[in-house]
C-alpha cells in the first residue's frame, strides 16, 4: 500500500514554508481576488467590455475606443494547470478523464482553473500559500504603481484602507441546520441502490444478509468501529501504514463482511440499521423489543438500547400523539447529529477512512461515501468506473489543501467558517468540485454579509463564473447603496462601463442628484489624464436640473473643472442647470426596487369623518422618485382585493414568496374579531383560504420561523390573549404551543436569529408594558431589558442585527393610566441585552404598518391616538445617515393596516393602476 506522505519532511521545505507565510502576511485579500479575475480573463471568462446584463442599451457607443484602447497587458501568472479538456470534464458528473501523465507548470493556451490562495484555517493551524502566486502578486503591484492612467482592469484595487478593513474581518460559522438530515437521506438513497456499500451483515443462518456502508455503522456500533480499527493497524503495523510496491491502485479498506451470531434476527438487525440511516426504530413494540435489543447489543449500540428502554416506559404513559410524534422527529434529527459527530471522529482518527486526497499541501484522508454524498464531483468520480475509482490515493494538483480541507470539515458537520479573507476561494473550490452542501453556505454567506466595500469585489467574482443571481444580487445592491459604494476605494476603480450602467440604470437609488456628481468626480479624479476624456458621457447621466442652487454651488466650486478641456463641459453644465431650474418640479429620478412593498386591509375613515369602514384593499409601491433637493415619494399601485370580509388590525406574513394574511376585525363589534387565514400567491395572482385560528385574534403578531408562522397574544372576544398558534403549511393545520408568560396585545414581535423577540404591548389589565422578552415555542417566554418608557400599538423590525422600535403610544409621565403619542424611537442590541435611542419620529404613527427594504426602516400611516385621525404620511429611517426622510402620501386606508415586502412579477407591477 502506498504510504501517506506528510507534509513537511525535510529542512528546505519548512524555509519555503517560513518564506510563503511572510509573503502571505504582505498580500490583501483583494490583491488575491486580482489573481482570481485575472485567471478568468485568460479562459476568457472575464473581461471588462463584456456586455451587461440588461441596461447596457443605454449607453452611448462612441465611448468603446477609448474604453478599450488603454486595457492592461495580462499578467503572466505561473501555475500548475490541467490541459483544458481535463479541466472542463473533470467538473462534469461521469467525465473524470484518465491523467497518467504530469502536466507542465506552465500552460501555453493561458487555461487556468482558479485561484488557489489559501485564506481559511482553525486557530493555530499553519497557513500554506502556493508558490504560483508570488510573482502574480509582484507584477500587479508593479503594473499599478507604474501609472496611474492606465486603463482600469475590472478587478479589484489595494489601498490602505483595505489593509484596514481586512484587520476587521471576522470569521463566521455558517451551518445548515437541516445538514444532518439531508446528508443521511442521501446515504440512505446510496445504500438502497448499493452505491459505495463495502460491508455485508449477515445472520449465522446465511437467510438475512444487508449491503451497507461500514463508516455509517461504525458511527454508532462499537464492534464495527472496532474491527475497523484493527484492519487498519493490521495493514499498517506499528510504523504506519505500508507501501507495496505495484498496489497503488488497490483500495485502503476493500469489501468485507461481517456475520453475527444465531441471537441475531432479520427484524432486530433491520431495526439497528433502520437507526444507522434515520436516527429513529420503527415500530419498536413490545413484541419486537427483545430483538432488537438482542441485535444492538450483539453490534454494540448503546443508543438503541436506550431508545429499548425509553419505549417501554412511555408505553405506561399516555401523551398526545401530535406532540409524541413531533418528539420522534426531534430526537431523530438529535441521533443523525450524534451520528454525524461520531463520523467526523473516525475520520479524524483516521478510521475506515478509504481514500488519500492529495492536494498541493498536505494529504487528507476521508471516507468516499461521504465525499460522494456531498459532491457531484466525487460521485462521478467513484462510482462510474474511472481510474480513481479503484485508487487508494486520489492527487489534485490544482487545489490547495487548505481549501480542501474546510470543504471536507463541512461534508462531516454541516459547519463552514467564513470570512470575506476566504470565501471568494473557497466557493470557486466548491463550484469547480460541485460541492452543494459548502456552496449553499458560501452563498448564503455572500448574500447575508455583503456590504458597500464587498459588493463591487462579489459583483466581479459572479461576472468571472457566470453566476448570474450572484452578479443581480451585487449590482442591486451596489444600485441600491450607491451612496455609501461610492465612498469606497474599489468604486474608483470600476471600469468605465460599468460605471456607466450603474449610472444609466434605472434601479439606481441617491438621496439627491449631487451624490451622483460627487461619485464622478471622485471616479474621473482617480485617472484623471485618461478618464476626463469620459466626464461629457458620465456628466450626461446627472440630472443637474434636480438640484438646488446650494448644491449646484458645490458643483461650480468643484476642482474638476479646473481642466482646461472641461471648461466647455462646465459651461453646458452650468446653461442646463439655469434653463431647466424651472422646469424641475414636473422632473424626477425614477428607481426601481426590486422588491416591493405591499399594503394590506386597514381601517378608514370618510371624507365626512362620519363613518370608518375596513378595506380589502391590496396597494404597492412601484418606484421611488427623487424630486428637487431632498423630497422623495413613492409611487403607488392598485394591487387587487383580498377576499371578503376587509379586515384591520390583523396580521401579515411571507414565507417563501406568498403573502398571508391572518385574523384581524371586520368592525368594531363584540363579534367582529376575525380568526380566517388566506394565503395570496403573486406568481398566480390567486388567493387560497386556509384552515381557521382556534381562537379570534386581533392586535396579535405574526412571525414566521424555520417552516412555521406563529400568532402570538393579541385581543379576542374573551379578552386579552396569552396562547400562541403555529401554523404547519404542508398539514394546513393551526395548534397550539406553549403560551407567553402573561397576556399581551397591541405589542409586537419579530424573528431574529432564529429567536422570537415579543417588545411592549398593553397586559391583561390593559396597562402599557416597557418589556421585551424572548418567547420560545417548546419553553415559554423569559425577560429582557426593558424600554425606556412602555410603549404599545407601535412598530419593531429587524435591522442590521439590531431591533428598530418606533411609534405608538406610550403611558402619561403625569397619570400613569392615560397614554399619549410616542415619538421617541429605540433600537435593541440582543448581544449587550441594552437599548439606544435614535432619531425621533417628527409626528405620530399609531396602529401603523412598517416593513425593511434595502437596508432602510419604512413606518407607514397610522393615526392619533386622542383624536383619532388618520395620517397618510410614510417616513423612512437610513440608519447609515441616522434620519428620518419624508417618502410622500400612501393611498387607501392609513389606520391599522399591515405591510409585508414581496417579489412581484413584471406582468402584475406593469397591470397595477395608478393612484
Amino acid at each position: 500500500m502506498e504510504v501517506v506522505k506528510p507534509y513537511l519532511q525535510d529542512g528546505w521545505q519548512e524555509d519555503w514554508r517560513r518564506e510563503l507565510e511572510e509573503k502571505r502576511r504582505r498580500r490583501t485579500w483583494k490583491e488575491r481576488l486580482n489573481c482570481l479575475v485575472l485567471r478568468m480573463r485568460r479562459i476568457g471568462r472575464y473581461s471588462e467590455d463584456d456586455e451587461g446584463e440588461e441596461g447596457d442599451d443605454d449607453e452611448d457607443p462612441q465611448h468603446e475606443d477609448e474604453v478599450k484602447g488603454g486595457e492592461m497587458r495580462e499578467v503572466e501568472i505561473d501555475v500548475q494547470v490541467e490541459n483544458k479538456a481535463d479541466r472542463v470534464d473533470s467538473v462534469k458528473i461521469g467525465q473524470w478523464k484518465e491523467r497518467n501523465e504530469e502536466k507542465d507548470k506552465r500552460d501555453g493556451t493561458g487555461q487556468h482553473l482558479k485561484s488557489k490562495t489559501y485564506n481559511y484555517n482553525s486557530p493555530g493551524s499553519p497557513k500554506h500559500l502556493g508558490e504560483e502566486f508570488n510573482d502574480a502578486r509582484e507584477n500587479l503591484l508593479n503594473q499599478q504603481e507604474e501609472s496611474t492612467d492606465e486603463e482600469d482592469t475590472g478587478v479589484s484595487c489595494s489601498t490602505e484602507e483595505d489593509v484596514e478593513s481586512l484587520g476587521e474581518t471576522q470569521v463566521k460559522v455558517y451551518t445548515r441546520h437541516r445538514y444532518p438530515t439531508d446528508i443521511f437521506h442521501t446515504l440512505t438513497e446510496f445504500r438502497d441502490s448499493l452505491v459505495l456499500t463495502d460491508l455485508t451483515l449477515s445472520t449465522v443462518d446465511g437467510r438475512t444478509s444487508f449491503q451497507v456502508h461500514s463508516p455509517v455503522l461504525a458511527a454508532i456500533s462499537s464492534l464495527v468501529r472496532d474491527t475497523l480499527r484493527h484492519r487498519d493497524q493490521a495493514k499498517s503495523g506499528e510504523g504506519g501504514r505500508s507501501q507495496v510496491p505495484g498496489d497503488e491502485t488497490e483500495p485502503e479498506v476493500q469489501s468485507w463482511s461481517l456475520c453475527l451470531g444465531p441471537e441475531v434476527d432479520l427484524v432486530g438487525l433491520q431495526a439497528v440499521l433502520d437507526f444507522a440511516y434515520s436516527g429513529e426504530v420503527p415500530g419498536l413494540s413490545g413484541g419486537t423489543v427483545a430483538q432488537v435489543q438482542a441485535a444492538a447489543v450483539a453490534l454494540g449500540v448503546p443508543r438503541v438500547l436506550e431508545l429499548c428502554h425509553r419505549g417501554t416506559q412511555q408505553k405506561t404513559s399516555s401523551k398526545n400523539q401530535d406532540n409524541e410524534a413531533e418528539g420522534a422527529e426531534s430526537r431523530a434529527t438529535e441521533q443523525m447529529e450524534i451520528s454525524l459527530r461520531a463520523l467526523n471522529e473516525l475520520r479524524l482518527e483516521k478510521v475506515g477512512w478509504d481514500v488519500v486526497l492529495e492536494a498541493v499541501g498536505a494529504s487528507l484522508p476521508a471516507h468516499r461515501v461521504i465525499l460522494s454524498a456531498c459532491s457531484d464531483f466525487f460521485r462521478g468520480m467513484f462510482t462510474h468506473g474511472m481510474k480513481e475509482s479503484s485508487q487508494s490515493t486520489v492527487t489534485l494538483p490544482f487545489l490547495l489543501a487548505s481549501e480542501l480541507e474546510a470543504l471536507i470539515g463541512c461534508s462531516y458537520s454541516g459547519d463552514l467558517p467564513l470570512s470575506w479573507e476566504c470565501v471568494f476561494e473557497i466557493t470557486g473550490t466548491s463550484l469547480q468540485l460541485q460541492y452543494q452542501p459548502a456552496l449553499s453556505l458560501c452563498l448564503s454567506f455572500l448574500q447575508n454579509e455583503i456590504d458597500p466595500n464587498s459588493c463591487l469585489d462579489v459583483a466581479s467574482f459572479a461576472k468571472a463564473y457566470d453566476m448570474k443571481r450572484l452578479l443581480e444580487l451585487a449590482d442591486g445592491f451596489a444600485l441600491s447603496q450607491f451612496e455609501r459604494v461610492s465612498r469606497t476605494a474599489k468604486f474608483k476603480c470600476l471600469p468605465a462601463k460599468q460605471l456607466l450602467r450603474y449610472l444609466n440604470s434605472r434601479s439606481l437609488w441617491v438621496s439627491s442628484e449631487l451624490v451622483v456628481f460627487r461619485a464622478v468626480v471622485a471616479w474621473i479624479q482617480y485617472k484623471p489624464r485618461k478618464r476626463s476624456k469620459l466626464a461629457k458621457q458620465l456628466m450626461k447621466t446627472i440630472h443637474f436640473a434636480l438640484m438646488t442652487f446650494k448644491e449646484f454651488q458645490e458643483v461650480q466650486a468643484a476642482d474638476i473643472w479646473a481642466e482646461d478641456n472641461l471648461l466647455v463641459l462646465y459651461k453646458r453644465v452650468s446653461e442646463d442647470f439655469l434653463s431647466n431650474a424651472a422646469i424641475a418640479p414636473s422632473q424626477c429620478r425614477i428607481y426601481f426596487p426590486k422588491e416591493t412593498l405591499v399594503l394590506v386591509g386597514g381601517d378608514q375613515i370618510t371624507e365626512d369623518l362620519g363613518s370608518r369602514h375596513s378595506s380589502r384593499e391590496l396597494w404597492f409601491g412601484n418606484s421611488l422618485r427623487n424630486h428637487t433637493g431632498m423630497a422623495k415619494s413613492l409611487e403607488w399601485r392598485w394591487l387587487g382585493e383580498m377576499p371578503e370580509p376587509g379586515r384591520f388590525s390583523h396580521e401579515v406574513a411571507v414565507l417563501h414568496g406568498q403573502l398571508y394574511v391572518v385574523g384581524g376585525r371586520k368592525y368594531y363589534g363584540a363579534g367582529d374579531i376575525l380568526n380566517s387565514a388566506y394565503r395570496f400567491d403573486p406568481l398566480g395572482s390567486v388567493w387560497q383560504r386556509l384552515s381557521d385560528m382556534h381562537e379570534q385574534r386581533c392586535g396579535f403578531s405574526l412571525v414566521v420561523l424555520g417552516e412555521t408562522l406563529y400568532a402570538i397574544g393579541g385581543d379576542s372576544h374573551r379578552g386579552c390573549l396569552d396562547s400562541v398558534e403555529r401554523y404547519c403549511p404542508a398539514t394546513d393545520a393551526w395548534s397550539f404551543t406553549c403560551p407567553m408568560s402573561m397576556a399581551l396585545t397591541g405589542h409586537s414581535a419579530k424573528v431574529l436569529d432564529q429567536l422570537i423577540f415579543v417588545c411592549g404591548g398593553f397586559d391583561g389589565g390593559y396597562r402599557c408594558r416597557a418589556s421585551m422578552s424572548l418567547y420560545h415555542p417548546e419553553r415559554g417566554s423569559s425577560g429582557l431589558a426593558e424600554m425606556s418608557r412602555p410603549r404599545g400599538y407601535h412598530c419593531m423590525e429587524v435591522l442590521g442585527g439590531h431591533l428598530y422600535v418606533a411609534g405608538g403610544v406610550t403611558t402619561d409621565e403625569g397619570d400613569a393610566m392615560a397614554t399619549v403619542h410616542q415619538l421617541a424611537c429605540e433600537a435593541y442590541d440582543p448581544a449587550a441585552d441594552c437599548w439606544t435611542a435614535f432619531e425621533a419620529l417628527a409626528v405620530p404613527h399609531v396602529g401603523a404598518a412598517s416593513a425593511v427594504t434595502e437596508g432602510r426602516f419604512y413606518v407607514l400611516g397610522g393615526s392619533g391616538y386622542r383624536d383619532h385621525a388618520n395620517f397618510h404620511m410614510v417616513h423612512r429611517y437610513d440608519p447609515a445617515a441616522r434620519r428620518w426622510e419624508n417618502m410622500g402620501g400612501m393611498p387607501g386606508p392609513h389606520a391599522d393596516i399591515r405591510a409585508a415586502i414581496l417579489c412581484l412579477p413584471p406582468p402584475l407591477r406593469s397591470l397595477g393602476r395608478m393612484l
